[in-house]
Order: C-alpha cells, then sequence, then structure tokens
C-alpha cells in the first residue's frame, strides 16, 4: 500500500532510541516510634524483683524495689515506698509493710501499706490491714481486724495477741468496778 507514492513497510520505520530513564531508588523511610501502650494489668509483675514458685525464703526481706512473689516466705518483708504482689502461687507467713500490697495468693501476718491494700479474687489473708484503702475482689477472703485510720498511731499492742488483750480488759474492768465500789460506800 502506498501513500502519497510512498511505499509503506509493515513495519514502522526505526526512530533514534531514546535512552530508558531508570526510576528513582525508594530509600526505606526511617521508623517511626511505635505508640505508647497503657500500662500494665494491676496483676501483672512488678518493675523490681520477684521469687519464683520454686524459691523458699525464710528471714527478713528488706530493699527499695517492686517484689512479686510466687514462691513461700516466711519472716517479714519490709519494703517502704514500694509495692508487694503476692501471686496466686505464692505463700507469706510474715508481716508486710509497703507502699501498697496485693494479695492473689495465701498471707499468714498483718500487713501494713501507705497507700492500699487489695486482696483479688484467689487472695487470701489471715491477719490485721492497716491501710487507707482495702481493696477486695469478689470471692477474696480475709480474716482479721482492719484499721483505716492511718492518722492515728499504731497501736502498741498487736491485736493478735490474745492474752496481752485480755490481761489489758482485766485491768480496765478492775479499775471500773474499783470505781463502782467507792462510789456506793460513800
Amino acid at each position: 500500500m502506498t501513500w502519497f507514492g510512498e511505499k509503506m513497510d509493515s513495519q514502522p520505520p526505526k526512530t533514534a532510541q531514546t535512552p530508558q530513564i531508570n526510576p528513582p531508588v525508594q530509600r526505606p523511610r526511617p521508623a517511626e516510634p511505635a505508640p505508647p501502650q497503657a500500662a500494665p494489668p494491676v496483676a501483672t509483675a512488678p518493675r523490681g524483683a520477684s521469687i519464683g514458685k520454686s524459691i523458699h525464703i525464710k528471714g527478713q526481706l528488706s530493699g527499695s524495689e517492686d517484689l512479686a512473689i510466687e514462691g513461700k516466705v516466711e519472716g517479714s518483708i519490709a519494703l517502704a515506698g514500694c509495692r508487694v504482689t503476692i501471686g496466686a502461687s505464692g505463700q507469706v507467713v510474715a508481716d508486710i509493710v509497703a507502699k501498697s500490697v496485693v494479695i492473689g495468693g495465701q498471707v499468714t501476718g498483718s500487713v501494713r501499706a501507705d497507700e492500699r491494700v487489695e486482696i483479688t479474687a484467689t487472695g487470701n489473708l489471715v491477719g490485721d490491714v492497716r491501710a487507707p484503702r482495702l481493696v477486695l475482689a469478689d470471692g477474696a477472703r480475709l480474716k482479721g481486724s482492719v484499721d483505716m485510720d492511718v492518722t492515728s498511731p499504731a497501736p502498741s499492742v498487736a491485736p493478735s495477741a490474745p492474752a496481752t488483750i485480755a490481761r489489758e480488759s482485766s485491768l480496765v474492768l478492775d479499775e471500773l468496778y474499783a470505781g463502782a465500789k467507792d462510789t456506793t460506800s460513800a
């Protein structure tokens, strides 16, 4: 076929080749910081030390970091300004003094906290509590006295000493009886 007297080939005419432009190289972007996550729930392990399930300690524990107990502890625990967490498998026979105490296991002894004491559904406390706030979950067990008036000084006599309480009660009753006698004999 011709076009204005020119013969056309079946192939298009060759033209000068244009250099191919390579696409721009994509460089990786700097990693964006991960979004902040919510604070862990109360029952998770604290940021401090931990006593595992197979550990058994007898004596005095003191320090300045949080403590998680899953094993057995006998004696006393004094962690003022810190948090003590007794896990579901934890067994403690000790007096505890801390900023806050969470009981998920078995505790026998007095518990004193500057902020709060929490007994979870699996927790069992046999002893006295002294703290401005006490949280008892449904299913928690507590046998002992509760003192939430932290403005008054701690009692000098441990309420768990029945002989001392009975002796002091007897003295008070004797004084009352003696006073009643004096008014009747006059």
